[in-house]
């Protein structure tokens, strides 16, 4: 649209307009230069092809700042593709508010990406202007510069607005100075506010008393517009307020006569509607963000004592609403559903009751908060509920109360912030109310052991495994204590517990947890219900981890076929690592083909149903890039996992466990597709991230010793891939024992580095006797037996065995061609005679 859209009499809406814009006010009077400076000033940054600065409105409260905003935002719309509003008094919540334009914008949910990440997307795009290059930001009531500035784009084609208090923004952005009215603007608003004739010097002595603040003159003139109470009644009555406030020395940042108005609002409400004045209190202490009207309908079985009248009669409490926004003490935006008090309205309050009173109502907004909320925070209908109320957590004290049922609401806070990805508030949540509610009721009370379970997922997910596994095992012993060892929350925190055994790579032991646990679950819930399943997935998963793929596969299937037929109690979530689950155990037992098959039907459910860049889906694109590799489809494969590690790169950054999972499947795919630089540069990005983030002598950062040694001796560095694989192979059979695929692995390898560094006889010595281990633990007929024989028979030749050797390898392709087809990758290597080569890929875990 080009500028001269600005003329139309009524300017077109932007196709995208933010749902927290507050309504246009109809009083709103004045400040005409103030909104032509900006204009101007917004537009010739733009035009000029200068790096537009944000636009700061700097003043103290009440003085219109973000009327200010909001009428430029409807005044100048028709400019704009995309307007959006941006709360920002509680900086953590900036993020998810940004985070809402992912959809707009064509840029992956936050769900899939994370919170933090969608939000600088978001803010990136908007940088370059792609997809929209005319779009106007606005945050409001934002305090410290530091908190927020990460957020807002720098440059690009847009606009950015900023209302503060804090004069600090100067030194990020063009700094427009928000002051009173003029006498003569404060004459027109009393004029159009009061829909009269107001005398000129009438309106002047009125404002001069107010001293032309806005908000004290919208005041006024609600109380006069609806009492029918003169100008030279008002500011006597005004005059005695302020002389009893001076004379009582009361403290307070505002101005006294503001102190006084709003003092006669709140009389008059007194006297016309006592409920309505009550009303005003309780809103008081919630924070200043709309506030959901839900939460009042819900609240009538609150057990608030003193809104519980109120709430019983719906018509009471509308009518006392109407009442409030009559006298310009709250805004109501009814297609909302919200109302909303104005910040300082509501600190002068509080700051007017006495702290039994305060505590008092603060808890009962507390009763209201939770009685209002969703009930599932698993459920995405729940959502945008969950993210309405989170603004008034902090600002009403939540954290502080005692209450078990108000603290199960903080508690589904916590969940919810972690299942929509944003772990910084989760974390900074579950910390907070965590050290309050130990000190308060001790570490053992039931909702601060609640609380840990979810504080140790949200750990996890960070990848901080270390403190989640410190946490998580206190935890379960004190669960186990309180509630017993087959009571439901213990139950799902030996799940969890188990998880932070496989990341600390006690595989034996975490079987041993989760088959307790399933037995447990079984007792608790039956065989079948939806606990009782995830315990079989992750008992599947231990089983595959010490390679008993035979039972791994049996309890997947099982799990599967559950999970994906439940109609309830079993979420997206589930069927999608039970399907990738099936997929992976295929392919360790060998079946590539069908690994391709089921993989494909799992991913083809993560695009589905969770989006292509959700976490689960990616995990399941790199496992079936990885069975691609094995049935030989390379193009394919290389090019399934270069789009896999560019999305987890993007969204979660090179140090996620998922991302470094990829970054090893890319490496060993582009050894295999001829690439060897360029996989060896991917696998020394891998090892010491695998070091820092699982220890030194996990399995998985063995194995990617093993995958960085077979590429030093496919350059002809046999001796250093020697030195490597001996360290990894006494580390696993240390860690995961003899009878291992890891120790199978790095014991083929390292064979195959004595073959190469002459060492014929050690390399024939150390085949045979892994050949051995190998057929006794899987049996003859396996791929990794068949691929040990083949390596044998060319060690066997080496020193003078020819006759064994060539029996060796006859017996071998005769079981290969019972096996696998001629065009299978492994049967074609052996049908050549070559050395196999064996690699590692981690799971998920």
């Amino acid at each position: 649209m080009s500028e001269r859209a600005g003329t139309q009499a009524v300017p077109r809406m932007p196709p995208i307009w933010g749902k927290r814009i507050p309504g246009r006010n109809k009083h709103f009077t004045g400040r005409e230069n103030l909104l032509e400076e900006l204009r101007a000033s917004l537009e010739s940054t733009t035009t000029a092809a200068v790096v537009p600065l944000p636009q700061a409105l700097q003043g103290l409260g009440g003085v219109g700042k973000t009327q200010l905003a909001i009428e430029y935002a409807w005044r100048y719309r028709g400019f704009y593709d995309l307007v959006w509003w941006v709360p920002a008094d509680q900086p953590m919540l900036v993020p998810s508010t940004l985070a809402a334009l992912t959809n707009d914008l064509k840029l992956p949910s936050a769900s899939s990406a994370g919170i933090e990440e969608a939000a600088a997307a978001v803010r990136d795009a908007l940088q370059r202007g792609d997809p929209i290059d005319r779009w106007l930001l606005i945050f409001d009531n934002a305090d410290e510069p530091e908190e927020i500035k990460d957020f807002i784009p720098q440059g690009g084609p847009g606009h950015v607005l900023i209302t503060s208090r804090n004069s600090r923004w100067s030194g990020v952005a063009d700094t427009v100075p928000v002051d009173v009215f003029s006498t003569s603007e404060s004459v027109a608003f009393l004029r159009k506010r009061l829909q009269r004739d107001v005398a000129q010097k009438e309106a002047e002595r009125l404002a001069g008393e107010l001293g032309d603040l806005p908000l004290a003159l919208e005041q006024a003139a609600a109380l006069q517009a609806m009492t029918g109470m003169t100008t030279d009644e008002y500011i006597e009555l005004l005059s005695q307020q302020t002389r009893a406030l001076l004379g009582a020395s009361k403290s307070t940042e505002y101005p006294h006569t503001m102190t006084a108005a709003w003092q006669l609002s709140v009389l008059e409400i007194e006297n016309r509607m006592r409920e309505a004045a009550e009303v005003l209190r309780c809103l008081a202490f919630f924070g200043p963000d709309p506030i959901p009207r839900d939460v009042f309908r819900r609240g009538n079985k609150s057990g608030a004592e003193r809104m519980g009248p109120i709430l019983a009669n719906p018509l009471t409490l509308n009518k006392a609403i109407a009442e409030l926004n009559r006298f310009a003490l709250v805004k109501v935006e009814q297609e909302a559903g919200t109302v909303q008090v104005h910040r300082l309205v509501q600190a002068l309050l509080r700051d007017s009751l006495k702290k039994e009173e305060r505590d008092q109502i603060r808890h009962e907004v507390h009763l209201l908060l939770a009685s209002g909320a969703p009930t599932d925070p698993e459920n995405t209908a729940d959502w945008e509920g969950f993210a309405n109320l989170l603004p008034h957590v902090r600002p009403s004290g939540v954290v502080q109360c005692p209450d078990e049922d108000v603290q199960r609401f903080g508690i589904d806070i916590v969940r919810y912030l972690y299942r929509v990805a944003n772990y910084n508030s989760a974390k900074s949540f579950g910390e907070e109310f965590l050290q309050h509610w130990t000190e308060a009721g001790g570490p053992s009370s039931g909702n601060v052991l609640r609380l840990r379970r979810h504080l140790g997922n949200v750990l996890w997910q960070t990848g901080a495994y270390t403190e989640s596994y410190t946490l998580n095992e206190k935890t379960l012993d004190l669960m186990r204590e309180k509630f017993g060892p087959e009571d439901e929350e213990t139950l799902w925190m030996a799940r969890t517990y188990a998880a932070n055994l496989r990341a600390q790579g006690n595989f034996h032991e975490a079987f041993e947890q989760d088959k307790a646990s399933l037995e447990a679950h079984e007792r608790a819930f039956g065989p079948f219900a939806p606990p009782t399943l995830r315990a079989i997935n992750n008992l599947a998963l231990d089983h595959a981890l010490l390679a008993q793929y035979d039972t791994a596969l049996e309890l997947q299937r099982l799990a599967f076929v559950e999970q994906s037929s439940a109609r309830q109690g079993v979420s997206k979530w589930d069927v999608q690592l039970a399907w990738n689950g099936l997929a992976r155990v295929v392919r360790l037992s060998g079946d590539h083909a069908s690994a391709c098959d089921v993989g494909e039907e799992a991913y083809a459910h993560g695009i589905r149903e969770l989006q292509i860049e959700h976490a689960l889906t990616l995990m399941t694109a790199r496992d079936l890039s990885i069975a691609k590799r094995r049935h030989g489809d390379l193009e394919e494969a290389l090019d399934l996992i270069q789009e896999t590690h560019a999305r987890l790169t993007k969204l979660y950054g090179p140090d996620n466990p998922e991302t470094m999972a990829a970054t090893v499947a890319l490496s060993n795919t582009l050894r295999q597709a001829g690439m060897p630089e360029e996989a060896m540069v991917r696998a020394r990005e891998a090892l010491p991230r695998y070091k820092h983030t699982f220890g030194e002598d996990h399995p998985f950062t063995y194995g990617c010793m093993i995958n960085i040694a077979l590429l030093y001796r496919l350059r002809g560095d046999a001796q250093r891939a020697k030195e490597m694989d001996e360290e990894a192979r006494a580390g696993l059979l240390d860690k995961v024992g003899r009878d291992h695929i890891y120790s199978f692995s790095s014991t083929i390898n390292l064979a195959s580095d004595l073959g190469a560094l002459g060492d014929v006889h050690g390399a024939c010595e150390l085949g045979a006797q892994v050949l051995d281990q190998i057929r006794n633990f899987y049996g003859p007929q396996n791929l990794l037996s068949l691929a040990a024989s083949v390596n044998l028979s060319i060690d066997m030749r080496a020193v003078g065995e020819a006759e064994k050797g060539n029996a060796l390898y006859e017996s071998t392709m005769a079981q290969y061609e019972q096996l696998l087809p001629p065009s299978h990758p492994e049967r074609m290597v052996a049908a050549k005679g070559e050395r196999f080569n064996w690699d590692f890929d981690p799971f998920s875990l």
